[in-house]
């Protein structure tokens, strides 16, 4: 199932469905994301006109092309080669006629691989801002509406840059609800957020600095571009691949092998720990009673969950969610359950996820490893590490957010 979803947003089958109309003029590939290297090449091999352009991707993340160039940064903290490729990126998009296209190519991952600060900010800045976002609890959403007031190519920025040339942006979605301006912040489209719910989110979490942060966002000197701009007519968005597509494919994947699946939500989200005692409840129901699914049955769900850390771990939302679950279910036996990042990194991990068994628990106390502790300690990839569980697939070269599916087989 956990295949069937990563392959089911695989760019090289999606990205030649959504070709924009040949300009008059140039054409300008550029993009950003997890993703974005394999789009590229994909995009690449499908024009059957000249293009010229540049995508930044993850480290590990890059895949050869012949016109377009591949750079490669830092993810999820940036670093001084995504600054440097956002300049680039800027300065290939400015000069632009009306008769020329820009193609982005964006998906997953783009906030950070596009670090390109606003006027009196640093790369400093922006990773220690990153940092204390990621530590917070604050879900993707949030997370973006703080970066794109305090980016110069976010939050339709881009967009600005490249007028009046026409605009085309393929997108793989990575985060709940779909919503094209949250995807990497949104480089190149509409931006509904504002200097103020940046302020707010800040303060909802407690981050009180850097100070250069701060006071950039009192100031709020230039407000991002907003729906019902002009900027934005004759523009196309195309979404390519999203969450819900792989969670019907891997539904599909669960149904041939005679198992019914659920697909609950492609857009859950809240504290890993917390969704994981819902799912337990879930299982524990079907299990006993056949409800809302009688087993053989897969319940699949997908979103993006988050992590407070407050303990030594290293966090991970997947490897935490499924920690919770193994210690909620205690050992419930014919339940199963994978849950992993299917771009194949968890977190800052270069693991996908990992997987938990009915005899998960007792396998950790053999190890003298007690569960409950690992959970408070936010060791969840420590945890499976030790076990042998941890679901490492490498770079997938897309992204359409988390995959979890609880397998429940009658006992």
């Amino acid at each position: 199932m956990f295949r069937a979803a990563v392959a089911a947003a695989d760019p090289a089958l999606l990205v030649p469905r959504f070709l924009p109309a040949r300009p008059k003029g140039r054409t300008i590939v550029i993009g950003a994301g997890k993703g974005s290297a394999a789009m590229a090449r994909a995009f690449e091999q499908a024009w059957d006109g000249p293009l010229e352009g540049l995508v930044v991707t993850r480290y590990g993340h890059g895949v050869p092309c012949d016109r377009i160039e591949i750079v490669e940064a830092a993810h999820p903290v940036p670093d001084a080669a995504g600054r440097a490729a956002a300049g680039r990126i800027l300065e290939k998009v400015r000069g632009l006629t009306a008769d020329d296209l820009v193609v982005a190519l964006i998906s997953g991952g783009g906030s950070a691989l596009l670090a390109a600060p606003a006027d009196g900010l640093t790369l400093e800045d922006k990773q220690a801002i990153n940092r204390s976002l990621l530590r917070s609890g604050a879900d993707i959403g949030e997370m973006n509406t703080v970066r794109k007031h305090l980016s110069a190519v976010k939050g339709g920025r881009l967009a600005a840059a490249a007028a009046p040339a026409r605009i085309a942006t393929l997108l793989i979605s990575d985060v709940p609800g779909d919503e094209p301006g949250v995807i990497a912040s949104g480089p190149t489209v509409p931006d509904p957020t504002t200097f103020a719910d940046a302020r707010a989110i800040l303060a909802r979490y407690g981050i009180d600095g850097p100070p250069a942060v701060i006071a950039h966002l009192e100031r709020a000197a230039e407000e991002t571009p907003k729906p019902g701009d002009p900027l934005f007519d004759g523009h196309e968005v195309h979404m390519i691949a999203t969450p819900q597509r792989s969670l019907e494919a891997a539904a599909a994947v669960a149904r041939a092998a005679g198992v019914t699946p659920l697909i609950l939500s492609d857009c859950i989200e809240g504290e890993a720990r917390e969704v994981a005692r819902v799912l337990c409840g879930i299982a524990r129901q079907a299990a006993a009673y056949g409800q809302p699914v009688p087993a053989p049955a897969a319940i699949i769900s997908g979103g993006e969950t988050t992590v407070t850390v407050r303990g030594q771990g290293r966090g991970g939302r997947n490897v935490e969610f499924l920690l919770g679950l193994a210690v909620a279910l205690r050992g419930l036996p014919g339940v199963w359950a994978v849950a992993g990042d299917t771009d194949g990194v968890d977190g800052a991990e270069e693991v996908a996820g990992a997987f938990v068994t009915p005899d998960t628990l007792a396998r950790a106390r053999a190890l003298g490893i007690d569960s409950a502790a690992s959970l408070a300690d936010n060791d969840g990839h420590g945890y499976f590490e030790a076990l042998g569980d941890r679901l490492v697939t490498g770079p997938t070269l897309t992204n359409v957010n988390d995959f979890r599916a609880l397998l429940i087989l009658p006992r």
